[in-house]
């Protein structure tokens, strides 16, 4: 990532604090203004949004720190760290729910007012929507699994103001009060679901899982199109960490070529590497015709 991104990143983690406590007053004045159960759900979700807030500012700053000499390969992956805690709180927030919403299964009660309430929890909404979309597209953007993990949990956020607001209206257009807690463990069970989500995509990184097929097309691509004057290209192998993917394989030259000459292979192809696949680093192994091939190979293209 550059050092701009790296900058954006870092800005919208710090907006993030903020902006979620101001979500959560306004859900809270929601909840003060009707008495819904359904609506205190959602102000509860809130108060993990403002814990993950913290947690994604402070892990993206160090995440974003220089390589030194405990780390070598950096310190990405302690974005995925945040990532996992963010989905433990996303499951945490959809058992809140639950928690406060079964007793109210029991004893209904119709909100007070509803229009009030609806409309600044649909503010909330509003602001929440914005923002996750905003976090999600820059994570993506950037390759940040904390701000992307973060925007999902923002999204979660969203569905379940979407399904107390929906939930509401429904109580009080039938005089059914038990569609109020009822929406809302539904609501929470894709709570969870996303929750898992997150947690899923999170671990994968931490074990050093390969890029998409997708992205690693792109990286085969640069090889054989810049590994001319080589015999062959094998082993080839990726890993994603944070921002940054690790790219290693192994290039056949002939017995009989000049060091510099294979060295001027490798930069031609690590710098296209990066050019077709921005963040990445390359390690390439250089072997003798007379080694034998195993692994993934590459296709190279004649010059």
């Amino acid at each position: 990532m550059s050092n701009h991104g790296n900058t954006i990143v870092r800005r919208l983690a710090f907006w993030g604090i903020p902006l979620s406590f101001g979500v959560m007053g306004l859900k809270l004045l929601a909840w003060w203004f009707t008495g819904s159960v359904a609506l205190l759900s959602d102000a509860l979700e809130s108060t993990v949004n403002v814990v993950a807030a913290f947690i994604a500012f402070f892990v993206i700053r160090y995440a974003q720190k220089p390589a030194d000499e405990d780390h070598p390969y950096g310190h990405h992956k302690a974005e995925y760290l945040s990532a996992v805690v963010e989905g433990v709180l996303i499951v945490v927030a959809a058992l809140m729910i639950v928690q406060e919403a079964i007793p109210h299964l029991w004893a209904p009660t119709l909100p007070q007012a509803p229009a009030l309430g609806l409309g600044i929890n649909m503010l909330a909404a509003a602001i929440n929507a914005a923002w996750a979309y905003l976090l999600i597209r820059t994570g993506k953007k950037y390759r940040s699994p904390a701000l992307t993990a973060d925007g999902h949990h923002i999204n979660s956020d969203v569905v379940t103001s979407v399904g107390v607001l929906i939930g509401l209206v429904l109580a009080l257009v039938t005089g059914y009060a038990i569609l109020d807690p009822a929406l809302a463990i539904l609501v929470s069970l894709n709570i969870l679901f996303q929750g898992w989500k997150v947690i899923s995509h999170s671990i994968d990184g931490l074990m050093d899982k390969a890029v998409e097929l997708d992205e690693e097309k792109v990286i085969k691509e640069a090889i054989g199109a810049n590994a001319a004057g080589s015999l062959g290209v094998h082993y080839l192998r990726t890993r994603r960490a944070g921002a940054v993917t690790f790219v290693a394989f192994d290039i056949v030259v002939p017995s009989t070529m000049p060091v510099g000459e294979a060295h001027d292979i490798c930069d031609r192809l690590e710098d296209a590497i990066k050019t077709a696949h921005p963040g990445a680093r390359v390690v390439i192994h250089v072997e003798p015709e007379s080694e034998e091939a195993h692994g993934v190979r590459v296709k190279v293209k004649e010059a």
